[in-house]
């Protein structure tokens, strides 16, 4: 359907012509888009906070699995445990440093929801949570077992 640049009397009327065209074109875009993602398709970005010192070959495990339930979950996991590990030292005071807190903490910004898995919380789990309770994000409690948890 064509949009005319008058209105019903015949009249120059550039501003509804002009508002009318954009509305056109976000409806245009919005179809396209449809296309592409579905509403139900947004996946928020979840920081995967659990213990990684102690029994590391253990709590790389339950993060993994606790990474695939967030994906079984509709959210896209951030497990920095599962990541660092594979190229920094985590016995290296340095490197360990830069990992829990400055990388963690840009990390832990960019994320929209922190979940929490277990009952034990570390000293570093506990600094995340305190940084993303000061920067106002969405925190969800689960158990091991990925069952949600009551704090």
């Amino acid at each position: 359907m064509a949009i005319s640049k008058y209105n019903s009397e015949g009249y120059h009327d550039p501003t509804t012509y002009e508002a009318l065209k954009t509305i056109e074109k976000e409806e245009r875009a919005a179809k396209r888009t449809a296309n592409l993602y579905k509403p139900d398709e947004f996946r928020p970005l979840v920081y995967i906070c659990s213990p990684y010192r102690g029994d590391t070959e253990k709590n790389v495990e339950k993060a993994r699995q606790y990474s695939r339930f967030a994906i079984e979950s509709k959210a896209i996991p951030i497990a920095p445990h599962l990541l660092y590990p594979q190229f920094m030292d985590d016995s290296n005071p340095e490197e360990r440093y830069l990992a829990t807190h400055t990388i963690n903490y840009v990390l832990v910004g960019k994320c929209q929801e922190m979940w929490i898995f277990g009952d034990d919380i570390s000293e570093g789990m506990a600094r995340e949570i305190a940084l993303a309770e000061r920067r106002g994000k969405k925190i969800r409690y689960f158990t091991e077992t990925m069952e949600v948890a009551k704090r």
